[in-house]
């Protein structure tokens, strides 16, 4: 690591591993550019698309991160959060360049869904690296820059999408976008063969010398000898018993908190996210306007998104997070019904404004009061014996139900048109209920004490 303080060496280090997120929101948000182009007949460089086929497309990579979420966790605890991203970097470039390179549908869906087993492994890895050097007192605004990059990611995807479109008439225009896919992750491999292991891992796995030295470097003395501590004292309750497993599941707390876990991936995919964030131009075009002015207004989806996490950051050091999630779903409700209203009204340019100005408005409540929250509890909920195998299976579902979403989209908003942005308002109604009812708070509490407060709850 290059010297600074321990401050500079941690922010370096998050700068690094959120690589991870640039390449999961660019991956996930360039298929919306890339779909118009796709449903060309061959003749005209596309693959011929239809309905069915694009959310194939578009889901295999989200099926995909379903299973890499899974193994993704199993690795980090296996072999370390560092050695997994690197080997996650590796299959990131590898599925980016199968991807561009695609001569059928076939084709590029076998290499969305090697894209998407390095996309889920970084969701889950990413953020438990991070909320693992991360101080206790800045874990929730380190951790939610997963969450900025992530956006961020994807507004560069829209913003190359348009810029690509715009200047391109060859046949090959949806080749150039994805195969700029392979850059961040090119960026992480090269980050984090510098980066330090994380030290929970280390003290986990008897390597607290390492653990400590890595401490040293990412804290000020005092308040590395007090987590050292407090990180030993949590693994000596745990020390005799197995690695993680299925088995794990039967311990009535544990099996609650992971469901829990499942649950906010419902209250996060199901609130209808991605089915703008992957389709918007689709949704747009739907609505009356071209092509070309669909890939441009989306770029504006993206500002908005930046400029909602940047906010729902702040709002994390000050906020509850179950009132976070409170806040949001209740703008989504509003923002869904009114997207619904936005349809019935006659085709006109006025109307296309106002469904992109109501998709702003749901973005807006989504990436501020809900997706922060997730990202961060993803990294705050589980004990650390088992923390990577719990976040796996919680954000393994987080991407089935992604993938649903995904899949059936295209297809119901064909077939209902506006009627589907209903569905999704009632949804969010039941979303709403298990927040209040079933989500724990976690604000203002260390790992250590997260996870004794959990355990006390039985």
């Amino acid at each position: 690591m290059p010297g600074g303080s321990p401050e500079k060496r941690v922010r370096l280090i998050v700068f690094i591993a959120t690589m991870g997120a640039i390449g999961f929101g660019y991956d996930t948000g360039v298929i919306s550019g890339a779909l118009p182009f796709l449903t060309l007949p061959q003749s005209e460089g596309g693959l011929a698309l239809t309905p069915l086929l694009e959310g194939i497309v578009t889901s295999s990579l989200v099926f995909g991160a379903a299973l890499g979420a899974v193994v993704g966790g199993r690795l980090a605890d296996g072999i370390g959060r560092r050695r997994s991203l690197l080997l996650l970097a590796a299959i990131f470039v590898i599925g980016s360049v199968g991807t561009a390179l695609a001569p059928t549908v076939t084709v590029m869906v076998i290499f969305r869904i090697v894209l998407g087993l390095a996309v889920g492994g970084a969701s889950t890895v990413v953020p438990i690296f991070i909320g693992e050097v991360a101080p206790p007192d800045k874990r929730d605004r380190l951790v939610s820059q997963n969450e900025l990059m992530i956006v961020t990611g994807q507004l560069l995807a829209y913003t190359f999408n348009a810029i690509i479109a715009a200047v391109s008439d060859s046949h090959g225009t949806w080749r150039i976008m994805l195969m700029i896919c392979a850059i961040p992750p090119v960026l992480l491999f090269a980050g984090m063969l510098f980066a330090p292991e994380s030290p929970r891992w280390l003290a986990a796995n008897g390597q607290q010398k390492r653990a400590w030295r890595v401490l040293r470097l990412l804290r000020p003395r005092p308040q590395a000898a007090k987590e050292v501590k407090a990180i030993t004292a949590s693994i000596e309750i745990v020390k005799d018993e197995p690695k993680a497993s299925w088995r794990d599941l039967r311990v009535r707390w544990i099996r609650r908190v992971v469901l829990i876990g499942v649950g906010l991936g419902a209250v996060l995919q199901l609130s209808g996210v991605n089915s703008v964030m992957y389709f918007a131009p689709t949704i747009l075009r739907e609505s009356g306007l071209g092509t070309q002015a669909s890939l441009v207004a989306t770029i504006g989806n993206g500002v908005i998104a930046v400029i909602a996490v940047l906010i729902g950051i702040k709002s994390l050091t000050r906020l509850p997070r179950r009132r976070m999630l409170t806040i949001g779903l209740s703008g989504i409700v509003s923002a869904h019904l009114l997207l619904g209203l936005a349809f019935l009204l006659p085709t006109s340019f006025a109307r296309s404004m106002l469904i992109l100005a109501l998709m702003m408005v749901f973005l807006f409540f989504i990436q501020s009061m809900v997706a922060v929250v997730y990202w961060l509890m993803m990294s705050e909920l589980f004990p650390l014996r088992i923390r990577g195998f719990a976040a796996g299976i919680a954000i393994c579902m987080q991407w089935v139900f992604n993938g649903a979403v995904a899949l059936l989209f295209p297809s119901l908003l064909d077939a209902i048109g506006g009627t589907t942005f209903f569905i999704f308002a009632a949804v969010n109604v039941l979303s709403l209920i298990f927040v209040l009812t079933v989500v724990p708070e976690t604000y203002g509490r260390s790992l250590e004490q997260i996870e004794q407060d959990l355990q006390r709850t039985e």
